[in-house]
């Protein structure tokens, strides 16, 4: 089986992952338009900022010995692979954690859109989205100490209230929904949280047409750091 997550975590026996990245922690495109920068320059700008998380996270897993290969949307064959999807699924077939770095390649698509759009080709059983929220929520929980947390929504009811639920962008949600991928929003932060993320078990909010995402691992898969 194939999960597509972003970002990383602790894996387990079986599964082949695949991460995006983002780049936040270095540039926003969005927040930087009109400071001097038109939208697609600042977009392109963002993308870069994806490719050296995706070079910095592909240096702490291998550290740990876990084989890896970054591919990026935006060529740039002296540091990374281009992105083609039957080599990035070959990869994951090999055992190798594919990093995806600079989203779709293309500025006015966000990270959730790539994430969305990779998962789709690589034919991934679910995306799951860590944040530092443990869900979706019917307001801000960071704003709001009475926000109440869903354990599951659905496809149309994250189109129909994008701004008020903020799990992705339209697009992204709806490439999920028209590819019938699951999506897992849980907190990156919480202890056991990605394990249990990763075997299907209750955790955060499920998005999609069942109330939780069922992985097909057996009781006694193994489990490794990474």
């Amino acid at each position: 089986m194939t999960v597509l997550i972003t970002p990383p975590c602790l894996f387990l026996h079986d599964i082949q992952i695949a991460i995006v990245v983002g780049g936040g922690n270095f540039f926003r495109g969005r927040l930087r338009e009109g400071k001097g920068l038109d939208r697609a320059s600042a977009d392109y700008m963002g993308m870069l900022a994806t490719c050296m998380n995706a070079l910095q996270l592909q240096a702490a897993l291998e550290s740990h010995g876990v084989p890896t290969r970054v591919q990026t949307a935006i060529e740039m064959k002296e540091i990374a692979e281009p992105y083609i999807r039957r080599r990035a699924i070959r990869h994951l077939e090999k055992g190798r954690v594919v990093i995806f770095g600079a989203g779709t390649g293309n500025p006015f698509f966000t990270t959730d859109t790539g994430a969305a759009l990779r998962a789709a080709e690589i034919n991934a059983q679910a995306v799951l989205k860590a944040t530092t929220v443990d869900g979706v929520y019917d307001c801000d929980p960071k704003k709001n100490a009475h926000a109440k947390r869903f354990d599951h929504v659905s496809y149309e009811q994250c189109i129909s209230n994008p701004q008020q639920l903020g799990v992705m962008d339209t697009t992204a949600i709806t490439l999920c929904a028209e590819n019938a991928i699951p999506v897992v929003v849980f907190n990156l932060f919480q202890e056991g949280h990605i394990r249990k993320a990763l075997r299907g078990e209750a955790v955060g909010t499920a998005v999609g047409d069942a109330a939780v995402w069922q992985a097909p691992l057996s009781s006694d898969a193994a489990t490794r750091g990474r």
